[in-house]
């Protein structure tokens, strides 16, 4: 047999190992789809109307002197406020970044736990709250049985090495819990792990139907044919393993079926009386790009939002989120979803 060292392509497999597996990835992940496609079931509830006030938070972290440095958040909360005030009101704003020096204005734990209660404070029907975080993501072991992959997802305040994170359970219970019907809250969350950081239970595909059993599956098998496809093209065994794991957790997580007992017991504690949509960077078990686009930092899927709506301001919901996928699409290996805290019918001009 050849030497343990040798690999199938040599320089050019090292080259490309990321865009070979990548690419087969996709490609088992269409034929599967295709041959075993996701349940789904209609969406069937009324997205109410904006009458009332605007009020918007603007999260930027770039984690300056840290390590795991950012380099586009704040470039991501400038980019996406000047497109929303320029093509919508907003009637008040808060902005937290980690560059500025008022110290009530840095995104510590308690200064965004703060800015929560702030957006949401006397928010009546007919009202839009707009929540746009931009920083790191992480995840944690869940501790209520309400995650399917035994995990919560987090965010990352600039002090979290001594504050602590923010769990998505927090975040929901803060920032959504008990908003009166009539509320509209549209959340734009560009960080790692971010599907459920609102712990939504409504998650959409790109033809507005709501998805009750996943593709994990799919995805997990698909996931570790593209791992083996990488180790034989550069013999990194790291990055293959890295590629096995989450292979793993996703078909883990597909083996409890669409209607497991965390899925319901999301459905029962977290479904909203208002209006609440997240657009979110990637899954749960994926990363979000800080990536240079145009000369400039910026986060992937913040860019892939005002790309798409620049291009087209009637989009609706759905097929914004397919725009902002096929943007995506090739270049970075993150999916943005969609979810809802009620199985809202989202086939209207995105709107806030």
């Amino acid at each position: 047999p050849p030497p343990s060292n040798k690999i199938m392509f040599g320089k050019v497999g090292k080259q490309y190992a990321d865009k070979i597996a990548q690419h087969v990835e996709q490609a088992a992940l269409k034929h599967m789809n295709s041959t075993t496609p996701a349940s789904t079931e209609q969406a069937t509830e009324t997205l109410g109307s904006v009458t009332g006030k605007r009020k918007a938070l603007f999260i930027g972290i770039n984690y300056v002197g840290q390590k795991g440095e950012l380099r586009g958040c704040i470039n991501d909360v400038k980019n996406i406020k000047a497109f929303l005030t320029s093509n919508f009101r907003i009637d008040e704003m808060l902005i937290l970044t980690d560059d500025q020096t008022d110290p009530s204005k840095k995104p510590t734990r308690a200064n965004i736990i703060a800015g929560f209660k702030w957006l949401r404070a006397g928010a009546k029907a007919g009202d839009s709250l707009i929540m746009h975080y931009s920083g790191h993501g992480g995840s944690v072991r869940d501790t209520d049985g309400d995650e399917e992959d035994g995990m919560d997802e987090t965010l990352c305040p600039v002090d979290y090495a001594s504050a602590g994170q923010i769990v998505d359970d927090e975040v929901h219970d803060v920032l959504v819990r008990g908003l009166p019907k009539g509320v509209r809250v549209t959340a734009i969350m560009d960080c790692c792990h971010s599907e459920s950081i609102l712990d939504l239970p409504y998650v959409y595909n790109i033809n507005g139907d709501l998805e009750i059993i996943e593709t994990s599956k799919n995805e997990g098998i698909s996931k570790l044919v593209g791992a083996g496809a990488r180790f034989l093209a550069d013999g990194n065994k790291k990055k293959a393993m890295t590629s096995v794991t989450q292979g793993m957790k996703l078909l883990m997580k597909s083996g409890k079926g669409g209607d497991s007992a965390a899925r319901e017991k999301t459905k029962q504690t977290r479904t909203t009386e208002a209006d609440v949509i997240q657009f979110s960077g990637c899954k749960d078990e994926q990363t979000s790009a800080d990536a240079m686009i145009g000369g400039q930092a910026t986060g992937a899927m913040s860019f892939a939002l005002i790309t798409c709506l620049q291009k087209n301001k009637n989009l609706d919901y759905t097929h914004l989120l397919k725009e902002m996928r096929k943007t995506l699409e090739g270049k970075y290996t993150q999916v943005p979803m969609m979810s809802a805290g009620r199985p809202l019918v989202l086939e209207h001009p995105f709107m806030i």
